[in-house]
């Protein structure tokens, strides 16, 4: 007796499409991030955790808490961040900085984004691929007279 496995919703390698971007992301992930400053050939590493959780705004907003190691130019050290996703009613989410500036729009549905951000002189330019419902991946590459940046980070859902 044979079985036939059922087709993949995505082929594989494509973007895996996401209709609602904040509850996508909620939940725990562990966070592998490689920097790299391509001026100064420096090359470091993040590993951590992120949290996408409520915020006391209500249910249309997440806190996204990042927490973990960076190892950079031969010291490791605690670091993070934290920016707030306001969901839109399209499933899409506006990111903002912790202190309420905006960073960025954020559109999943595709499974694939790309967005622009200013930060003084330099630029910085971020892609977003969601790779499956439980793994996707952010590359950075800031520009500009202070910064010759790359990043690549991969997320994947933490297992309770």
């Amino acid at each position: 007796m044979s079985s036939t496995a059922p087709a993949p919703t995505t082929p594989p390698g494509a973007p895996h499409p996401v209709p609602d971007t904040l509850a996508y992301l909620a939940g725990r992930w562990t966070v592998d991030r490689v920097l790299r400053d391509l001026a100064g050939g420096l090359e470091g590493t993040f590993r951590g955790t992120a949290a996408f959780r409520p915020d006391a705004a209500g249910a249309t907003r997440l806190l996204h808490v990042e927490d973990g190691e960076l190892t950079w130019g031969g010291t490791t050290g605690r670091a993070g961040r934290t920016l707030l996703l306001d969901g839109r009613p399209d499933g899409t989410a506006d990111v903002a900085f912790a202190d309420g500036r905006p960073f960025h729009d954020l559109d999943l549905r595709t499974g694939h984004w790309a967005v622009r951000h200013p930060c003084g002189r330099d630029r910085y330019e971020g892609t977003f691929t969601v790779v499956s419902a439980d793994e996707w991946r952010l590359a950075w590459r800031t520009t500009g007279p202070a910064k010759d940046h790359l990043q690549h980070t991969v997320y994947r859902r933490a297992r309770s």
